[in-house]
């Protein structure tokens, strides 16, 4: 049943490797950032990333799911079905969220139970979501909150500085993106991505970021070098240095936005090849500044 057109999580990398901090930051860096050439693309993630509109998904997602596998008349415990679905969750954390629901189709079926079309469960999900961040949505359009209370910190700062670069920036999410879209406008965010934002489609098989990636070098006739990729999600890791791209881990404490690195999140980004690993954007100045800094090879320029 699963057909998968995203790859799943494969660590790669040993997270007690030597690191070490851009002095004065809290950007660490576990690969130095070596080519000679400046970025041109930079691709976000969404969820996570910039936004936080959707903090706290997993404390819906995980409890529909438990209530879904002990309708099928499990011997198993609640608690033994909530680690179970915890698990599996949060091991396709990063993929299109119709790859969660597949799987939770898989374990109805595994328990003798017929299970319902993945996309019944998603929209299930979806409703159930909506429910808990529709103040958040609301609160945004009307003005009552602020969009850099729903954005990771530095955010509109890190963006601007790339702009300020010339670079071109994209977005592309696992969620869908018709939503990604409302979104993205709530946060004013559309000023920087314009056009170039791209989400789950219905048939999940004709998306993926790897997808974005690849139309993005094709159409500008670049490679990888010039490509740096933003996500607090392995697949965007994964994809970004598949293409020999920079991929800087974004590991977020979405709920408290304390300004430390989540634990679990820098582990698993570190597992896939992160180069650096960054809890918000309140060093973006210093973080644009390195990636296009003549310090990283003899012979690059500085752009002003």
């Amino acid at each position: 049943m699963s057909d998968q057109i995203e790859g799943n999580y494969q660590r790669v990398a040993d997270v007690s490797q030597n690191t070490h901090f851009l002095r004065g930051t809290g950007i660490e860096v576990i690969h130095a950032v070596s080519s000679a050439l400046v970025p041109e693309h930079v691709l976000f993630d969404f969820d996570g990333t910039l936004s936080l509109i959707r903090e706290g998904w997993p404390e819906v997602m995980i409890p529909m799911m438990v209530d879904v596998l002990l309708g099928t008349g499990t011997r198993e415990s609640a608690e033994t079905v909530q680690q179970i679905a915890h698990q599996f969750v949060m091991e396709l954390n990063g993929k299109q969220t119709i790859y969660q629901m597949i799987r939770l189709a898989e374990e109805v079926s595994k328990r003798g139970g017929t299970p319902q079309d993945p996309q019944v469960y998603k929209q299930k999900y979806h409703d159930l979501l909506m429910e808990r961040i529709n103040v958040r949505r609301a609160g945004l359009a009307e003005g009552t909150i602020q969009p850099q209370e729903m954005t990771v910190p530095g955010t509109f700062a890190l963006l601007d500085a790339l702009q300020h670069r010339g670079a071109r920036l994209y977005l592309a999410s696992g969620t869908d993106e018709a939503y990604v879209k409302e979104e993205v406008a709530l946060l004013q965010l559309d000023r920087y991505f314009g056009q170039h934002v791209y989400g789950a489609q219905t048939d999940y098989r004709s998306f993926s970021k790897a997808q974005v990636i690849e139309r993005i070098l094709s159409t500008h006739k670049v490679d990888g070098s010039r490509l740096v990729g933003f996500g607090d999600g392995y697949v965007e890791i994964q994809n970004v240095k598949a293409v020999g791209g920079t991929a800087i881990a974004v590991a977020s404490d979405e709920a408290n936005r304390s300004g430390k690195p989540d634990p679990w999140k820098r582990d698993r980004l570190i597992g896939v090849g992160a180069d650096l690993v960054i809890p918000d954007y309140q060093d973006a100045q210093a973080l644009v500044d390195y990636l296009w800094s003549a310090e990283k090879d003899a012979g690059t320029k500085k752009l002003p």
